[in-house]
């Protein structure tokens, strides 16, 4: 396995998403920067790699273009938590420097930070992994979960600042709800039965922790020698202090297992189809184990339902930019059909067929 992975992964940058490289380069203030580079991603912030003149890389945040939800893409939290986590927390990336967009050199919030080297497992591993590594791997992605879940937020200042208190799971479904309405296009579906009954089932909040609140593979960099080993978690851009269960039911969302359907497989985020990976049920079952939950299936559904839910909000959210013309990117152009699919998918689980 190749240790620059990811810096294989980038690309040329997007006419659409181009900036001033000298002017960043001067604010810096680290000396030329050689190259610049895009991960392909970018459907929420865009990522980039610093390539500098002095050997090193370094990896950009930004916004996308467009209309924005508000409180989306917040740089400022995303560079605040993970500097603040630094010293309770080893599973972050090395902060450098961040801008609020009145001072930024390229026009818009913006925060960079080192490279961790390694490898991100995204749809296909995509380098050498035998089962048993893969089941391995699952076992240390849920442990790191709990861990997570198990730091102390009294002690980072930032973390006792997101704090709101109980009513985390109210907060939640009020917030993507009107996220929803918000973004609604004119192939939206009807998800009134679906919020109806969310909104009948919701349960208390269980605890207020420290939740990542986009908990998947590839959002992981693993040790290019070791792929059982996380080394860091990246994109924390909606990290809070909340419900650890509804983080639990937002990740069990991403886990598509080698028995989906078609369509689900198609849409899948992260290789937990692969040989050795653990099934949803599994994993439930570990992470209640390690962190002391007892749920009942009737009670795991409400954070499977509530999963999907969010999930096809944050979906709408990136294709109304894309219906409205805000984005061209080609990658964005299937989001729709995917929110019809997220649809009928949660009418599934709520008759617990999911």
């Amino acid at each position: 396995m190749s240790g620059d992975a990811t810096a294989e992964e980038s690309r040329p940058v997007r006419d659409e998403d181009s900036f001033d490289v000298p002017a960043l380069a001067a604010w810096l203030g680290r000396g030329p920067i050689a190259e610049v580079r895009q991960f392909p991603g970018g459907a929420s912030n865009l990522t980039y790699l610093l390539r500098m003149a002095d050997g090193a890389d370094l990896i950009l945040r930004r916004p996308p273009t467009g209309t924005k939800a508000k409180g989306a893409h917040d740089m400022a939290r995303e560079y605040r938590i993970q500097e603040g986590l630094a010293p309770v927390f080893d599973k972050v990336a090395p902060m450098v420097a961040y801008a609020a967009e009145a001072e930024s050199p390229i026009g818009s919030e913006l925060y960079v930070m080192e490279r961790v080297r390694g490898v991100i497992p995204r749809q296909d591993f995509g380098f050498p992994i035998t089962p048993e590594q893969a089941s391995e791997l699952c076992r240390a992605s849920i442990d790191t979960l709990v861990d997570l879940h198990a730091v102390d937020v009294t002690q980072v200042p930032v973390l006792q600042e997101l704090n709101k208190g109980p009513g985390y799971v109210e907060r939640q479904m009020s917030g993507w709800t009107k996220r929803f309405e918000n973004a609604r296009t004119d192939d939206t579906g009807d998800w009134s039965d679906v919020v109806g009954w969310l909104r009948e089932h919701q349960p208390e909040d269980v605890a207020q922790v420290l939740v990542h609140n986009d908990y998947r593979f590839d959002n992981m960099v693993l040790d290019a020698e070791d792929p059982t080993r996380i080394v860091a978690l990246l994109d924390w851009e909606m990290a809070t202090v909340g419900d650890p269960l509804m983080e639990l039911g937002n990740s069990l969302t991403y886990w598509v297992q080698a028995d989906d359907d078609e369509f689900l497989l198609a849409l899948r985020r992260q290789p937990t189809n692969a040989p050795g990976m653990w099934t949803r049920q599994r994993v439930v079952e570990h992470y209640c184990e390690r962190a002391g939950y007892d749920l009942t299936p009737d009670q795991l559904r409400f954070y499977e339902v509530f999963g999907q839910f969010r999930l096809a909000v944050i979906v709408q959210q990136i294709w109304y930019r894309y219906f409205h013309g805000q984005t061209t990117n080609p990658a964005l152009a299937q989001m729709g059909a995917g929110v019809a699919y997220m649809e009928s998918r949660s009418r599934r689980l709520i008759a617990g067929e999911g």
